[in-house]
């Protein structure tokens, strides 16, 4: 069996062509974003986006670090509610929960020690116009 090789022969060069990005181009979230003018559902994806962010830290046990970082997220915090990290005699909590009134629902996360993992949900809000129930602290910071 024969090989024979091939060398290109001279000539002109190939013409070299290359595509910039037009001007109206932008770049492509690559996750979840913010839909202020979506639902409770439609934004639940994000919700739970930055709540296991927060959990993936060693602030995962703080209600204050969820708030502050869905409010850095662009959630906002007069519509929040927030469970005590500690319990009446000083302990861990067993669960915090944290939520954020919106479209007239509740995007509502569930995160602690007792929870085998984070969880988020999109439930209805309680008679009186909140979404947990129980004694909530106050998010004065």
């Amino acid at each position: 069996m024969m090989f024979s090789a091939c060398s290109p022969t001279p000539g002109p060069a190939p013409a070299v062509t290359t595509s910039s990005p037009s001007p109206s181009a932008s770049p492509t979230p690559t996750g979840p974003v913010l839909l202020p003018e979506g639902t409770a559902q439609e934004n639940l994806p994000f919700f739970t986006a930055i709540m296991n962010q927060v959990a993936a830290t060693e602030q995962r046990w703080q209600g204050r670090a969820y708030v502050d970082a869905l409010v850095a997220a662009g959630f906002p915090k007069d519509a929040m509610e927030l469970t005590n990290d500690l319990t009446t005699v000083g302990n861990g909590a067993d669960s915090i929960q944290f939520s954020v009134r919106w479209s007239g629902e509740c995007l509502v996360g569930q995160v602690g020690p007792s929870t085998p993992t984070p969880t988020a949900l999109v439930l209805p809000q309680v008679p009186g116009g909140t979404c947990l129930v129980g004694q909530t602290r106050p998010i004065d910071w």
